[in-house]
C-alpha cells in the first residue's frame, strides 16, 4: 500500500540514545529517545513518523547509514548482518524541545524484534530516527473525520487527537488487546468521540473487531475523512467497504497497512 505522505523537505540521520522506558499498560510500552541531535528533529505533529534504527542481539554499537537520501536503504543492506542495524517505522508519540526527548510507544504483539528491543532497552542503549513525514493529510475544510485503528495504529491516533484543533468532530474506533490497555487519560477535542474495543481474549483476528465495528455503525453527516491504520486486513478491508457498500469515495481514505498477521518484516 502506497498511502500519500507529505515528507520533510530538509532531513538527516539522527542518533539518540536510550533515556528510560515506561510500561504504559500491558500491551504498550513507550520508549523515551534523547540527545542533542534531536534538535535536527522538526515537529510536525500528527502521525509523524520516524525510520527507528535499532541494535540487533549481540550488537553492541549501533551502525548509522551516512546517507540522508533515498539511498541510505541501499546502504543498510550492504552492510554484512554483523553490523545492520533493525530498521521499522514507528509514529512519534511525543517530542520535547527541552529537555530534547522523543517518546515511541510500541504495541506488544508477538515476538518481533521491536517489541524484543523495547522490553530489553536500558538507558544509554543507542538507537537513531530518520523523519518520514506524515500520511494523516485531511482536506482543508473537512471537520469530520473517521480514524480507526488496532493497537499497533493506537499511538498514532492519540498523536493526531493530541494535535487535532478544539473544533474537530471525529468517531475513533481504536481495537486493544485487553480492557486494562485503554487509556483513561485520553487528551482529545470534545468533539471527538472515541469507542475503545478490546478484545479481551477473542480468537479474532487482530483488526476484525475494529472493521466489524464501524461496518455496523452510522457514518458522519456530510463529506468526511477517513484515516485507518493496522493490520493490513483492517486497512484494506475498511476502504473496500466503505467505498463499495458505502459510496465514500477513495480520495478521502487515507490507509495503512502496518503489519500483517502471522508474517514478519525482513530485516
Amino acid at each position: 500500500m502506497l498511502p500519500k505522505v507529505q515528507t520533510p523537505t530538509s532531513r538527516r540521520m539522527i542518533t539518540l540514545e536510550v533515556r528510560r522506558t515506561v510500561r504504559t499498560t500491558p500491551h504498550f510500552v513507550t520508549v523515551t529517545l534523547g540527545g542533542p541531535q534531536l534538535a535536527h528533529l522538526v515537529p510536525s505533529g500528527f502521525d509523524q513518523t520516524v525510520r527507528l534504527f535499532f541494535p540487533r542481539a549481540g550488537q553492541d554499537t549501533l551502525t548509522m547509514p551516512t546517507l540522508s537520501n533515498e539511498a541510505w536503504m541501499a546502504q543498510v543492506l550492504l552492510l554484512p548482518k554483523s553490523r545492520r542495524p533493525w530498521v521499522r517505522n514507528y509514529t512519534v508519540r511525543r517530542i520535547r524541545p527541552e529537555p530534547a526527548e522523543l517518546d515511541i510507544e510500541f504495541a506488544l504483539h508477538g515476538s518481533t524484534p521491536a517489541c524484543a528491543w523495547a522490553l530489553a532497552a536500558r538507558p544509554g542503549d543507542p538507537a537513531g530516527v530518520f523523519d518520514m513525514g506524515l500520511t494523516y493529510l485531511p482536506p482543508a475544510g473537512v471537520r469530520r473525520q473517521l480514524l480507526v485503528a488496532d493497537e499497533s495504529a493506537v499511538p498514532a491516533v492519540l498523536a493526531i487527537l493530541e494535535d487535532a484543533p478544539a473544533s474537530l468532530e471525529a468517531d475513533v474506533y481504536l481495537e486493544v488487546p485487553g480492557s486494562a490497555d485503554i487509556r483513561t487519560d485520553l487528551t482529545a477535542p470534545a468533539g471527538a468521540r472515541v469507542h475503545w474495543l478490546p478484545r479481551d481474549g477473542s480468537t479474532a483476528l487482530p483488526g476484525r473487531l475494529a472493521l466489524d465495528a464501524v461496518g455496523s455503525a452510522p457514518l458522519p453527516d456530510g463529506p468526511f475523512y477517513t484515516w485507518v491504520a493496522g493490520e493490513s486486513g483492517l486497512a484494506t478491508g475498511l476502504r473496500r467497504h466503505l467505498t463499495r457498500d458505502r459510496g465514500v469515495p477513495r480520495t478521502r481514505i487515507a490507509f495503512q497497512g502496518y503489519w500483517r498477521h502471522g508474517r514478519s518484516s525482513p530485516g
